[in-house]
């Protein structure tokens, strides 16, 4: 991940008013913010997602969108706001008019990532703001390939999920021809995004189902941390990281696969997963922590030591019984449980109301990334759907599976190398 210096906007040849410039005097620690990403690299690539932008470099950070392994969204710091779409090509819409709809998406997102409007169209929703950390991702869907006439390049990795246990979905939320995933830590730069991109779609795609979420914002906490789910629950800690010998092969498709075009891609399984949070609150710490197998308080295993600390599975307390209990989510879904499968989560929190009865509608937009979602996320949900204690606390209620390309490189679009094999 290399984010974006003034001199890598200032030089994009667009006359429109950079939304960074209007920043004004963002400060030290705001410049900062955006020379730090210049060295590019491995190192910097690495370090921004285990290190978190601090608050007051929260407006001048800028992602690049190309020239980069693999597309913006994926490695970087979960952002505070988030939105996910699903569009489907229109009827009669093909091949010609997917890839005119990929290179108008493709640049209308690097300008939006580089702090630049959204052409002369721009609405001035986000006028005042820097970049923000925000990224834009593409994927296709199963169907995109029926619909554009490239079912020999679908690829195997998009096998429908099996259905699960847990499953409540809700068709008209689930799948689509293109997903559309965007963050960003300012709560209108990512409306701004989500807004242009439905727009561009034009008469190309409609909107099929569309998402928002939240995190906490960076800055927030006085020290950078895993983020919190909606159940208070500290929600990430076994993820994979990039400084891993395996993480690459882990989490992203390697060169000389079946299909080239997805080369240095990856696949994401997005999943809206209500908590039924009345009956989660009803229960005591101890239970709660028992369900888990963490602690509450710093998501520390029950075994003991920190939030980093691997869980000593075999221990057993003075009763003679596991203390992490044979049932606890953090047990069945441990790589070393399900044969070193391993997924990069980066979801996003959500509330979109009560019921007449003043139950929330709300809980995870799940959403996890892999090289192969047969050894990745199947697996890990199989075993979790036959005996996790948490199941009885949650509702999955709508599914998707995208293969992500990598990024383009300069002057290309997003999707370039499938859709003009």
């Amino acid at each position: 991940m290399t984010p974006l210096t003034p001199a890598s906007g200032a030089s994009s040849g667009h006359d429109g008013i950079s939304r960074r410039r209007l920043l004004g005097t963002a400060g030290a620690a705001g410049a900062t913010g955006l020379v730090l990403g210049a060295a590019g690299g491995a190192a910097a690539y690495a370090v921004a997602v285990e290190s978190p932008t601090a608050l007051s470099t929260v407006g001048a950070t800028g992602v690049a969108f190309h020239d980069r392994p693999h597309q913006a969204g994926i490695t970087e710091p979960q952002q505070a706001h988030g939105h996910l779409a699903a569009f489907d090509l229109v009827p009669g819409a093909g091949r010609k008019e997917a890839a005119a709809l990929m290179r108008r998406w493709s640049s209308l997102s690097a300008d939006l990532m580089a702090g630049r409007p959204a052409g002369d169209g721009d609405t001035g929703v986000a006028l005042d703001a820097g970049p923000s950390s925000l990224t834009v991702t593409f994927g296709f869907g199963r169907t995109f390939f029926d619909r554009t006439g490239l079912v020999a390049q679908r690829p195997p990795g998009l096998d429908p999920l099996p259905a699960f246990s847990s499953d409540q979905l809700d068709a008209g939320r689930s799948d689509g021809d293109l997903w559309v995933q965007i963050g960003a830590d300012d709560a209108l730069v990512a409306f701004h995004a989500l807004r242009a991109i439905q727009k561009a779609a034009g008469a190309a795609a409609r909107v099929r189902w569309q998402m928002s979420g939240f995190n906490r914002s960076p800055g927030a906490t006085a020290q950078p941390m895993t983020a919190r789910n909606l159940m208070g629950q500290v929600d990430g800690t076994g993820n994979p990281k990039p400084s891993e010998p395996d993480f690459e092969q882990r989490i992203f498709v390697p060169s000389g696969s079946d299909q080239p075009w997805l080369d240095g891609g990856s696949y994401a399984v997005v999943r809206r997963i209500r908590m039924l949070l009345d009956d989660w609150e009803k229960l005591s710490l101890h239970k709660q922590e028992q369900v888990i197998g963490r602690r509450k308080s710093d998501g520390a295993p029950l075994t003991g030591g920190t939030e980093t600390t691997e869980l000593a599975l075999d221990e057993t307390g003075p009763d003679g019984k596991l203390v992490v209990p044979e049932n606890a989510h953090a047990r069945i879904s441990a790589p070393e449980q399900n044969g070193g499968a391993a997924m990069l989560r980066r979801p996003f929190s959500f509330h979109d109301g009560f019921g007449p009865d003043g139950t929330p509608d709300a809980g995870l937009l799940f959403i996890c990334w892999q090289a192969d979602p047969l050894r990745g996320f199947v697996p890990v949900q199989r075993k979790l759907d036959r005996g996790d204690a948490l199941s009885a606390f949650i509702r999955h209620e709508a599914s998707g599976l995208f293969a992500v390309p990598a990024a383009p490189k300069k002057g290309e679009y997003v999707g370039q190398r499938l859709l003009e094999t």
